[in-house]
Parts: structure tokens; C-alpha cells; sequence
């Protein structure tokens, strides 16, 4: 594989926020990182700035805690954010703010959880286009940056999307992937398709290349 035709995107949730894992904050706007979030914001720079193949872009979605993220990013990478709405959280509607602990309780929780390619959040978007929308995302940053690496701040449905979209996995099952506050998932963009080179990582990513 040429190294000129191989293009890496880094996806970086986002840090975590005082609801995180209690409350579906959707794209609710207001919703900042907490000082967990803030310190792993900061350390997520660190370990991105460890690349031996230096990124040459940085794009984010623009949700605050997004760009809180990505603004230490910025600093040790030397780059200045672009905001991309193809790289927003999923709509969740009228779900949007909403208890996990009251959603959970819902018919329709099963269906989200195990169908998600059959479900529409009420008043919001469907596992499926925010899929489409992401992916999409990605492979026009990934043409832009041809042979080089960028990073991406979003959120965890969108990356999980992603990652299990280039393995092949189903829309129904992408609900098996674990995306953590501030792990770095990596996806290399070849002529002969997407090749995933980690996912939720939380560790050291200076021996990131392609075997």
C-alpha cells in the first residue's frame, strides 16, 4: 500500500460533560465539558501529538463540548478548527434531554437498541441518515486530504457509525461498539476501501500505522 494513497482520520469523542451517561443531551446547545472532560480533552491532544504521521487538518462538530475538546487539539497540533455539520451529534428529537434511566423504560427502547436500522427518533433523524450523513462527511474530508492524516471531533453515535460502517458491520448490531469520552478511533481511507486501524483507544498512539 502506498503511503501516498493511504489517509488516515483520527475520530476523537468528545470530553465528558457533567450528564455524561445519565442524561441524552442530543444537540441541545449550552451543554459544556465538565473538569473530567477538560483534563481529557487535554490529554487526548498530548497522545495525538505523539503521531509520527502528523495530522494536517482539524474539523469538528459544532456543539460546545465538541469545540472545547478540540481547542487543546488545536493548540498542540498547531491547526485551527473547522466547524462541519456533517459532524454532528444524531437528532434525537424530542428525546433531546431526556433521563437514559426514564428512555430506558420506553417500548421503544428495545428497538434502538436492537433494530436501530428500523428507528426514527420522534420529531428527529433515523440511525440510518445520521450514518449516511457521517460517512459521507468522511469520505469528502478523506478526498480532500488525500495521503494524509486529519482529525475529527464528534460524538460517540456518529463515530460508532463510522467505524462499524468501514468494517462491514450492520446498522443493527453497531450498538455492540463502546465509544469512551475522548478515545481516539482511526479510520484509513484506500483506493480499495476503508481499513479500521483501532477503535476506542485510550492508550499511547505513537505506533499508529497500517500493518
Amino acid at each position: 500500500m502506498s503511503p501516498s494513497s493511504f489517509t488516515t482520520i483520527l475520530l476523537v469523542r468528545h470530553g465528558a460533560t457533567a450528564t455524561t451517561g445519565t442524561i441524552l443531551p442530543g444537540r441541545a446547545p449550552g451543554l459544556h465539558l465538565s473538569e473530567r472532560g477538560i483534563a481529557q480533552a487535554e490529554a487526548v491532544a498530548v497522545r495525538l501529538g505523539e503521531l509520527t504521521k502528523k495530522p494536517v487538518a482539524l474539523y469538528v462538530s459544532p456543539l460546545e463540548r465538541a469545540r472545547e475538546t478540540a481547542a487543546p487539539i488545536a493548540k498542540v497540533l498547531k491547526l485551527r478548527p473547522f466547524i462541519d455539520r456533517g459532524l454532528l451529534e444524531c437528532d434525537f428529537g424530542t428525546w433531546t434531554g431526556k433521563k437514559l434511566s426514564l428512555l430506558s423504560r420506553k417500548a421503544e427502547w428495545k428497538t434502538v437498541q436492537n433494530s436501530p436500522s428500523t428507528f426514527r427518533f420522534p420529531d428527529g433523524e433515523s440511525f440510518g441518515e445520521m450514518q449516511q450523513r457521517v460517512w459521507s462527511t468522511l469520505e469528502k474530508l478523506a478526498r480532500t486530504h488525500r495521503g494524509r492524516a486529519i482529525v475529527v471531533v464528534s460524538h460517540a453515535d456518529p463515530i460508532k457509525a463510522a467505524v462499524t460502517y468501514a468494517q462491514g458491520v450492520p446498522l443493527d448490531l453497531f450498538q455492540r461498539t463502546v465509544i469512551s469520552t475522548c478515545s481516539v478511533s482511526a479510520i484509513g481511507f484506500t483506493s480499495g476501501g476503508p481499513v479500521v486501524l483501532t477503535v476506542n483507544s485510550t492508550a499511547s498512539l505513537s505506533e499508529l500505522t497500517p500493518s
